[in-house]
């Protein structure tokens, strides 16, 4: 019996201390002076902003001949941070692993023309918009025929399958004619062997800047909603959001964001 008492007597004193340690343990991991700082706080202090982005997405993010990391969304995420007082570091991460990148805290926020949706919003923070596109119907400078998108019942429309565009050109009654891709469409067009394409707005723009005058094509129409482009954060850092938010309006204010927006479109995509 005086065993078994002293046994148990041994085991309490033990397990005393073990939870005495944890106690202390716990102390110095909750009163660590990082855990008392929002995010943007701690990006302050260590003087840098982490970007996630693809580097494979032009005329966004990618790497141009000098193989810098360039683009229109990395030019607007340099203008941000500089006028943040913070140096730019960027990850870049395939798409398929950019959310999973933000989720791991891998990066401090996302620019890579990341749609705001609904369902986004119920898990992500984002900023204001810096990118509007739409819908346009694009069609070769020699056409009289088609000048509204009703105007394509009966024609010939080069469509990813699998695209939005696609369903759109289906919904006014083109005949879709399939291809692989925003390149191979603009070809068929251009060289008269499909009537138009339904296709991105930027991506047209894009590829108008790059043709200048040489290209076939033109952009006749457009539809009325506009897709909003953002950064977006993890939830719960809305310091960080709103010190974004204020350097874009400034860049809106004095025209910055529509200076960036010309060199690689031809002209302002930041507003609607």
């Amino acid at each position: 019996m005086k065993k078994i008492t002293f046994c148990l007597a041994t085991f309490s004193l033990i397990f005393l201390l073990a939870a005495c340690g944890g106690s202390e343990g716990g102390e110095s991991s909750s009163g660590d002076t990082s855990g008392d700082k929002n995010l943007y706080e701690q990006i302050k202090e260590e003087g840098v902003l982490t970007v996630g982005t693809e580097g494979t997405y032009p005329p966004y993010t990618f790497h141009n001949q000098q193989d810098k990391l360039t683009g229109y969304d990395v030019e607007v995420a340099r203008e941000v941070a500089d006028r943040l007082g913070l140096k730019i570091e960027f990850k870049e991460t395939k798409w398929d692993a950019m959310f999973a990148g933000l989720n791991s805290e891998r990066f401090d926020m996302i620019a890579n023309q990341v749609g705001i949706k609904p369902k986004r919003k119920e898990k992500y923070a984002f900023s204001v918009p810096y990118t509007y596109s739409t819908a346009v119907l694009v069609t070769h400078k020699d056409n009289d025929e088609i000048k509204t998108f009703k105007d394509l019942e009966g024609k010939k429309s080069a469509q990813s399958l699998t695209s939005n565009f696609a369903d759109i050109a289906k919904k006014y009654g083109a005949q879709i004619v399939s291809v692989e891709g925003f390149n191979p469409a603009m070809q068929l067009v251009s060289s008269k062997r499909a009537d138009a394409t339904v296709n991105d707005r930027l991506s047209v723009l894009d590829y108008l800047n790059q043709k200048g005058n040489n290209a076939p094509v033109e952009i006749v129409a457009k539809e009325g909603d506009a897709s909003k482009t953002a950064m977006m954060f993890r939830q719960g850092n809305e310091e960080l959001v709103e010190a974004v938010n204020g350097a874009l309006k400034e860049m809106k204010e004095d025209g910055t964001l529509a200076e960036i927006s010309k060199k690689w479109f031809g002209e302002d995509v930041s507003s609607e």
